[in-house]
């Protein structure tokens, strides 16, 4: 069996992992969600057709998009050290995990919007609603179920990415993987964090999957 010592390191990674994971979900989505929107309203057949910026958004999305994260991770560093005063750590980890998820969000978001029937928008549009009003009213509420999935895939993806900063020092259930498996040759301590991981993903994606099956009105 694993000492105390051991199970309070599993513990924090644990709690360490969604840390990093929820908070840089929410702050990508503060950043993305709006980006997707966006992508969406200026499209040729959106609400505000805008080909320039349009065109530059998806440039700039998919420029971002492009970046392995491990390399982003450490492209960043003296970013995320000006930004939080260290490239170490839990919370150092959640910059480059914003920079990668928000165009990531962004898409998911753009790709959920754009399953909207353009029939519910022209019921709006005859009905007098200005584009901020269809877009609050009827884009958002209609794609409600697709959003919940989509977060659902972004939190877990985020998870993943957050593993991955281990071999920086990260923090997390990815650091504890990386350096005790990898570095020390310890692969129980390995296998646990690795399912650890595990649980928390599914536990994630099925409760994104069950509040997406809630908000389906066509259910």
């Amino acid at each position: 069996m694993f000492s105390s010592d051991t199970m309070s390191m599993f513990g924090t990674g644990v709690i360490e992992t969604l840390y990093m994971s929820l908070v840089s979900t929410i702050v990508a989505y503060i950043i993305g969600a709006p980006l997707g929107v966006l992508l969406v309203v200026t499209d040729k057949k959106g609400l505000r057709p805008q080909r320039f910026i349009n065109v530059t958004l998806n440039i700039i999305v998919n420029i971002l998009r492009s970046v392995p994260f491990l390399i982003l991770l450490v492209a960043v560093i003296p970013f995320t050290r000006f930004v939080v005063g260290t490239s170490i750590g839990s919370t150092a980890t959640i910059v480059p995990l914003v920079l990668a998820a928000a165009p990531f969000i962004a898409r998911l978001v753009e790709s959920s919007l754009m399953e909207v029937d353009p029939g519910v928008i022209e019921a709006g549009r005859s009905m007098g609603a200005s584009d901020f009003e269809i877009i609050i009213k009827v884009l958002l509420p209609e794609a409600k179920p697709s959003l919940f999935t989509g977060s659902a895939i972004a939190v877990t993806t985020i998870l993943g990415y957050s593993a991955m900063a281990g071999f920086v020092g990260g923090g997390g259930l990815g650091d504890i993987a990386i350096r005790y498996g990898l570095n020390r040759y310890e692969t129980d301590v390995m296998m646990i964090a690795v399912v650890l991981l595990v649980i928390i993903v599914q536990i994630l994606q099925e409760a994104g999957n069950y509040i997406a099956k809630r908000s389906d009105k066509r259910i």
